[in-house]
């Protein structure tokens, strides 16, 4: 249920823009005009629900004002939480209306994990699939550091650990980053900078839930190259060998041309 949740969250973070939309615009004028000043600000606002693994919901709204925390709602008390003395002004002017807060609670509370319960049921079957990833080790030689980045492809759900081990022993970790593919699936990679000539002595270990166990690649050398240079050299030897029999052919010719008797025509005296 965790997962699903959180698949089912990033959603309707987009629907509840529009659920919510009346609400957060009102409150977002009143603390633009409370904070006004004669330059551009940005105000941001974060509203939402999740279902936790215990099927307990936890609802939250927030704003920011450039790019800093703002103020909190507590469904609990009705109260908002001033995140900067500046946006103490703003809070008491919003919880003399308590006839809101008690509207923003029953949202979190209730409206949105209704919709969150019904968007789960829809997409019963596609967020509970799983989908293991392919991965690939890809090499970046430079004058003195080789760069050695592991890719996983086209996995589902998003979650997935990639970690690089030298000599079998795990490394410090790294970040890993992941972005979407157009397919619903999700893409990663982690790379590490090793000495040139010790790229066999690292791997990247997978683990992912669509995957039994771990999976674990490295860098391999690419077998084309030889086999190019060895099909181009063997056609260079080739056209080589024909030229040469092309020519020998037609210095013999005009030799023996040259060496026929001449073709006489003898005239009528008569």
């Amino acid at each position: 249920m965790g997962q699903r949740a959180g698949r089912a969250l990033l959603l309707l973070l987009g629907a509840l823009g529009a659920l919510g939309v009346r609400t957060a615009a009102a409150q977002g004028r009143a603390l633009m005009k409370l904070g006004a000043l004669p330059v551009s600000h940005t105000l941001q606002v974060i509203l939402g629900c999740e279902i936790l693994q215990d099927n307990s919901t936890r609802g939250f709204w927030k704003y920011g004002y450039d790019g800093e925390d703002h103020l909190e709602f507590c469904p609990k008390t009705l109260n908002w939480t001033a995140a900067v003395p500046k946006a103490r002004a703003t809070k008491l002017d919003w919880e003399v209306n308590s006839i809101r807060a008690r509207q923003n609670r029953a949202f979190l509370e209730r409206d949105c994990p209704e919709q969150l319960r019904r968007l789960l049921e829809l997409g019963a079957g596609l967020l509970d699939r799983l989908v293991p990833p392919s991965v690939k080790v890809a090499r970046h030689a430079a004058s003195a550091v080789t760069t050695l980045q592991c890719r996983a492809l086209s996995f589902y759900p998003q979650d997935i650990t990639m970690r690089w081990m030298k000599d079998r022993q795990p490394l410090d970790a790294k970040d890993v980053d992941v972005l979407p593919n157009g397919d619903g699936t999700y893409q990663g990679w982690v790379a590490v900078s090793v000495p040139p000539g010790e790229e066999q002595r690292h791997t990247c270990q997978v683990e992912h839930l669509g995957l039994e166990r771990p999976l674990t690649a490295t860098w391999e050398p690419s077998k084309s190259g030889p086999l190019v240079i060895g099909v181009i050299s063997g056609l260079a030897v080739g056209v080589t060998v024909l030229l040469a029999g092309v020519l020998f052919r037609t210095l013999r010719n005009r030799q023996a041309s040259r060496a026929a008797p001449g073709a006489y025509v003898l005239a009528d005296l008569g």
